[in-house]
């Protein structure tokens, strides 16, 4: 089985989650590819499962303005951040799921997610309404106000992605 797991990251928090899935779905069989959304072109996936994350901002996924804020943000000291492209678009470039395996995560601050948003929420919707089927309910993998992870995220990461396997193998057509 071939799986995708691609991201938009702006402090690496969500590029360590979206790896540390990567590897996990890897160390399962899968054949894994893996990168932010500025290396991956949307339309050239094809893929038994796609996993998309990025970082919550402004109650949702991220925006031009939010972007270039945190990319400004010298507390940033990430390598891959950049203001473009945004998974909004990211998303609006993929090809239809017609029925294909997805899921959807984000990283945000640990409070209710009514008062923090998701990204893994909007994510969620825009696979559904490009015809991909989500295989998990959204995740969330939470961040400190410092821009750090907080303890035990790569680890539950790693679950997730070893979940994700789990439902993938169970899904897929025999």
């Amino acid at each position: 089985m071939k799986a995708f797991v691609v991201y938009e990251s702006l402090f690496g928090n969500t590029a360590r989650i979206g790896e540390a899935i990567a590897a996990s779905l890897r160390i399962h069989g899968m054949e894994v590819q893996n990168g932010p959304i500025s290396e991956i072109s949307a339309s050239a996936l094809e893929a038994d499962l796609v996993v998309v994350g990025a970082p919550t901002h402004a109650h949702g996924m991220s925006r031009t303005g939010t972007r270039q804020a945190a990319v400004q943000d010298k507390r940033n000291r990430f390598a891959g951040s950049s203001s473009m492209p945004g998974i909004r678009d990211w998303l609006d470039g993929l090809p239809p799921g017609s029925g294909r395996m997805a899921a959807a995560f984000d990283t945000r601050f640990d409070k209710p997610r009514w008062l923090t948003g998701s990204a893994a929420k909007g994510i969620a919707s825009r696979l559904e309404q490009r015809g991909y089927r989500l295989i998990a309910p959204p995740e969330s993998f939470f961040v400190t106000g410092e821009h750090e992870l907080e303890g035990g995220e790569t680890e539950h990461a790693t679950a997730w992605g070893t979940d994700l396997e789990d439902r993938a193998s169970a899904s897929a057509p025999r």
